[in-house]
């Protein structure tokens, strides 16, 4: 390690290493090479295996209930379905640029989650998918704006990947991903830095868009559709853009890292939280007659009747369930000294809901305070993976049955897997070994790069 003087991490998002290090490996022969001389393998998430929190648990070594991110949207306390949305300045602990500038380190970071609004590093930084768009200052220092401007025109944080017109999906993925890669080349050439990274999110959106049409055994897919080869050709297409990248940098004294956050797998269908509860009696609402009125409800449309319901629920990747605690929510029930029996009848019942055909599921219910040293912030009472995530929760309601066969929100195809990437290649190592490692021992590994040391909760593979 006495060789490593700089570390240049690619961030894929929601890359899982059943299509990465294994099914599409041969036809990336840049990512192959560099796999022959690392340490690779399969990195456990976070819980919930969900973008935010993940990328900045991976950073920083704390627990989603350390950061207080629990998703992208968190209840305010004290009121029912009152939120706010992730962003950088809830971000209190250090990450592992942070610990790098309190040594003389640069940093260049480029579209890591969450990192809008900007906040100042010792180095540069663009924000990341959550940016409004290009209207805005998604740059530290600001100046950097002007420059990435002059050099690809208006940059695309993200893309809607949720629209029927997969054609211009497509189309949007690959010139956000060549800007983002022509970026990348001129930082890496025209600033000075010790530590690069960057996450392209333009692979969890090819994924959730594209899913079907790739996966023979998904419950929709088409055979001979005309989309079938758009994931494994982004797959090149990262490939081919990390491999112009590999070329600028030193790889006698250049570590690289290639992570991801999550994996991802097909999605068996969506389920309707909200409206189980109800079928439970365990959400209550004033005006049931909505449910017959053959419309998608969302939550909003509910006038529920707090008095008398127990509890409720979010929808997305993994089910958030909220218990109506007296004292603790305005109109509570659940007195403070029945919490913990009422929170494990539900949970009991959660856990034996079963599959549309009878089937047995795999659903883990997950208690914050159990998995967490610590619970900043509106934590959920429940965390829910539905069949071990295979079924995303769906918020909305009003249908013929909780069981969909597709997303509630806009087509969807893919739901996060448990397990992403990890790979780092070191200067000097002549071969490659296997391992498992978990997202937590990515920031002391890459701090051992340097030298330094942390008491973070995860290990240095090194």
């Amino acid at each position: 390690m006495q060789d490593v003087k700089k570390v240049f991490v690619i961030g894929l998002d929601s890359a899982p290493p059943e299509l990465l290090f294994d099914k599409l490996l041969d036809k990336l022969p840049n990512i192959k090479k560099l796999l022959e001389n690392s340490i690779y393998g399969p990195m456990r998430s976070c819980i919930p295996a969900i973008t935010i929190p993940a990328w900045m648990v991976m950073a920083t070594g704390k627990t989603p209930g350390e950061l207080g991110l629990y998703g992208f949207r968190h209840r305010k306390k004290g009121t029912y379905n009152d939120i706010w949305i992730a962003h950088s300045l809830m971000v209190k602990e250090k990450a592992v640029w942070d610990y790098l500038g309190e040594v003389g380190k640069k940093s260049i970071l480029v579209g890591v989650p969450p990192s809008y609004p900007p906040k100042p590093i010792k180095g540069h930084l663009l924000s990341c998918f959550i940016t409004p768009d290009a209207s805005v200052n998604y740059t530290y220092p600001k100046s950097l704006k002007n420059e990435i401007e002059n050099l690809v025109g208006e940059y695309i944080f993200d893309v809607v990947f949720r629209k029927d017109n997969r054609d211009e999906v497509k189309e949007l993925l690959w010139e956000m991903t060549e800007k983002r890669f022509e970026v990348i080349r001129y930082l890496i050439q025209e600033k000075e830095w010790d530590y690069f990274q960057f996450v392209e999110i333009g692979l969890d959106r090819v994924h959730h868009a594209f899913w079907k049409y790739f996966d023979e055994n998904h419950h929709l897919h088409e055979p001979g559709n005309k989309y079938k080869d758009v994931i494994p050709d982004y797959y090149k297409l990262l490939d081919k853009e990390i491999g112009k990248t590999l070329k600028l940098l030193d790889l006698d004294e250049t570590a690289v890292a290639i992570v991801s956050d999550h994996g991802i797998k097909a999605m068996k269908g969506a389920f309707a939280i909200n409206q189980w509860l109800i079928d439970e009696e365990l959400l209550k609402i004033k005006n049931p007659e909505i449910l017959e009125s053959g419309k998608q409800l969302r939550f909003e449309d509910l006038d529920v009747d707090w008095s008398k319901t127990i509890a409720w629920a979010w929808g997305g990747y993994y089910a958030r369930i909220f218990l109506n605690v007296e004292g603790r929510e305005p109109n509570g029930i659940i007195k403070p000294e029945d919490y913990n029996k009422v929170r494990e009848e539900i949970a009991e019942m959660v856990k034996g809901i079963r599959g549309p055909n009878r089937e047995k599921w795999d659903t883990k219910v997950f208690y914050p305070e159990d998995i967490y040293p610590e619970t900043k912030g509106d934590k959920p009472d429940m965390m829910v993976y539905l069949d071990n995530l295979s079924w995303r929760s769906a918020g909305t309601l009003g249908y013929d049955s909780p069981y969909l066969l597709e997303n509630d929100t806009g087509p969807d195809d893919a739901v996060h897997s448990e397990y992403g990437v990890f790979s780092l290649y070191v200067p000097g190592m002549e071969e490659s070994r296997e391992i498992t490692s978990t997202i937590y021992d990515f920031a002391p590994t890459i701090l051992k790069l340097f030298g330094i040391e942390k008491p973070l909760r995860g290990r240095s593979i090194l």
